[in-house]
């Protein structure tokens, strides 16, 4: 048996919604609106980059959200993991713990300390964390001078 495929003449669509038959067939079958409104003023739905332009009315694509995870905190993680670096991790009560990141996860680090115990970090815990040559130099404050007595002033005669 030889069955024929029956497509709708889209040229009698495009007659019946307005769109000229010569316009092709890629277009969407919605009508475009007027660039100017009857009183002659510019139509915010013919420019869909208006901010007034209403939504579904030929408006550009959304713009993508940013993704929630960036991966940019384990990448910093794994570079001072390779590289050993001695971080110095500040936690919620100012107490500082100095060592190298050996390994990371969801919840927590592990910082291999020299001379002291290892030590399992929760990262809530964590208010924020720097290299150790980044750690700001402590000045010793230089013992003060011993004050020198001051020169006697000296008078000058005031002439009248």
């Amino acid at each position: 048996m030889n069955r024929k495929l029956i497509r709708p003449n889209l040229s009698e669509l495009k007659d019946r919604l307005g769109i000229s038959a010569k316009s092709g067939g890629g277009e969407a079958l919605t009508q475009v609106p007027a660039a100017l409104t009857p009183g002659g003023e510019p139509n915010p739905a013919a420019n869909p980059s208006a901010a007034t332009a209403p939504q579904g009315l030929g408006s550009p694509r959304r713009k993508i959200a940013p993704p929630e995870q960036t991966n940019a905190e384990s990448f910093y993680y794994l570079k001072q993991m390779q590289s050993k670096t001695p971080m110095v991790i500040v936690l919620q009560d100012d107490e500082k713990v100095r060592g190298v990141i050996e390994w990371y996860d969801k919840h927590c680090l592990k910082i291999n300390r020299i001379k002291e115990p290892n030590v399992l970090v929760p990262k809530h815990n964590i208010k924020y964390i720097y290299k150790q040559e980044e750690e700001p130099r402590i000045r010793r404050s230089r013992a003060p001078k011993k004050e020198e007595p001051l020169p006697p002033e000296l008078e000058i005669p005031a002439y009248d």
